[in-house]
């Protein structure tokens, strides 16, 4: 089992989740996060600490496009160790739907 990100980080990208994970397992694109589910320990600290609710056990059921979105671009984006900044009109985008049609970038984020 691993934790997916899903289209609620879209255009949020709080990055909470990132300072608390043991493994560094956060991957960072233009505009969201993903997660290596290659290198996720299921210790599942990451899911409270996500306002939007993005983070979700690949055990729930119509995740499938997300475990493989997480997989594809954790091995495209940089690995991010530390909380950035999120963007300024976060809240804005916080929990509107259809994101992943209308915002998903894949160009990669800073890493910072």
């Amino acid at each position: 089992m691993t934790f997916l990100v899903t289209d609620a980080c879209i255009k949020c990208k709080y990055m909470d989740c990132v300072e608390v994970c043991p493994v560094d397992c956060f991957y960072e694109g233009e505009n969201m996060l993903v997660i290596d589910p290659d290198i996720c320990i299921d210790c599942g600290v990451c899911e409270p600490e996500c306002p939007p609710e993005a983070i979700k056990p690949d055990t729930e059921r119509g995740l499938e496009q997300w475990l493989t979105l997480n997989a594809d671009y954790s091995k495209k984006w940089p690995n991010i160790t530390r909380k950035g900044t999120p963007p300024a009109d976060a809240k804005e985008f916080d929990g509107m739907p259809g994101k992943f049609e209308k915002f998903f970038s894949d160009k990669p984020g800073t890493g910072s």
